[in-house]
């Protein structure tokens, strides 16, 4: 005997009310989640996860679904109401961290692989991000942070081993252009300081970022493979605090590091 479908509760969110209306759009239209997955370019599963409040989605899936199950662009309207296009734009596991990141004061960031995020190029991003241009154009709207009037700015730090500036991301173009708008960077509110190679520090558990707000509360985002945690919890976040002030003394002083940096530019990545 089948079971009944989970009960849905939309007051818990816009993900679970948009996947609510869908559901309920779906069932008047008669239609199992094969047959709507047949007649639009989206699997059972992924509709499915949508019902349930589980994955986030891009508008065109909303409008694939007011077409097919003649809504009249309900679904559309609601996503661009409550979703507010950031849940289209990110992650559910991440989908809070922009509006931290916004409200900071001051940013900690460490990142042992790629390039931190906000100072990526978008060719860069594009590459990381296996050329999806929302979620390329995404990363680059949210450095727009770094460069408003108002509110000012919070203040980054940003820590990266020197194997980042040399591990090899797109072509050489793509690096020697990262590389000289990192250096770029460098200013009274925004510090990048390079861990030079050999350094035995203590940064070897996974990328991080803390913000400190205007009440001076605390938050961290630590990412980590399938998805990354927002932290809000004090313990869990003073930890990251006092790895970063660990990792910060193997640091390089800002402008020392925007030398060695241009250096690695030149060097391993211009073009003859």
């Amino acid at each position: 005997m089948p079971q009944p479908p989970k009960r849905l509760t939309p007051s818990r969110g816009p993900m679970d009310l948009f996947g609510s209306e869908v559901r309920r759009y779906r069932q008047l239209a008669g239609l199992s989640l094969a047959q709507l997955a047949d007649q639009i370019p989206f699997a059972a599963s992924t509709i499915g996860d949508i019902e349930l409040g589980k994955s986030t989605c891009d508008r065109v899936f909303a409008v694939e679904c007011d077409r097919l199950l003649d809504t009249r662009e309900a679904l559309a309207h609601l996503h661009d109401g409550p979703f507010d296009g950031r849940s289209a734009r990110f992650p559910a596991w991440f989908e809070d961290w922009p509006e931290y990141e916004g409200q900071a004061e001051t940013l900690r960031a460490y990142e042992p692989l790629v390039v931190y995020g906000l100072l990526q190029t978008p060719s860069y991003a594009d590459v990381l991000l296996y050329g999806d241009q929302a979620a390329v154009q995404s990363r680059v709207d949210r450095q727009a942070v770094l460069t408003r009037d108002t509110p000012p700015p919070p203040r980054l730090i940003y820590l990266l081993p020197e194997r980042v500036l040399r591990s090899r991301v797109g072509t050489t173009q793509v690096m020697y252009e990262q590389l000289h708008r990192l250096a770029d960077a460098v200013s009274p509110r925004l510090s990048v300081q390079v861990i030079p190679d050999g350094a035995p520090h203590p940064g070897n558990s996974g990328a991080f970022v803390l913000a400190t707000l205007p009440d001076e509360s605390r938050r961290a985002y630590t990412s980590a493979e399938p998805c990354g945690r927002v932290l809000d919890g004090p313990s869990e976040v003073e930890r990251l605090h006092e790895r970063f002030a660990d990792i910060a003394t193997y640091a390089l002083p800002a402008e020392l590091s925007a030398g060695l940096i241009r250096e690695i530019a030149e060097e391993v990545w211009k073009q003859p």
